[in-house]
């Protein structure tokens, strides 16, 4: 029974994040502040979320800075992103093994 209470939370919260800007902001944002603000934010909320996993995921730090820096390199070449991917754990399992 408390699963569902947990989940009757979740949606509630859920619910209330999505709802509340909807009252507060009924008419067109016209600020360009507020809207290069809102803008960046889920940019800014992923980078938060992703980097943080990225280096702790393989437990040692060497390893995990070493797959990201071949990862920026080549996306900075701009390759597809499964290429991006694949080098970046190759090159993250290689130097666990060479370590």
């Amino acid at each position: 029974m408390s699963v569902v209470i947990y989940i009757a939370v979740m949606a509630g919260v859920t619910y209330l994040i999505r709802m509340i800007p909807f009252t507060l902001f009924r008419k067109k944002i016209k600020s360009p502040f507020f809207k290069s603000f809102l803008y960046y934010i889920p940019y800014a909320v992923l980078s938060a979320m992703t980097i943080p996993a990225i280096f702790y995921s393989t437990g040692d730090m060497t390893t995990a800075a070493i797959g990201t820096a071949v990862a920026v390199f080549l996306a900075y070449l701009k390759l597809p992103l499964i290429v991006v991917a694949l080098a970046a754990s190759a090159a993250a399992l290689l130097t666990g093994y060479i370590i």
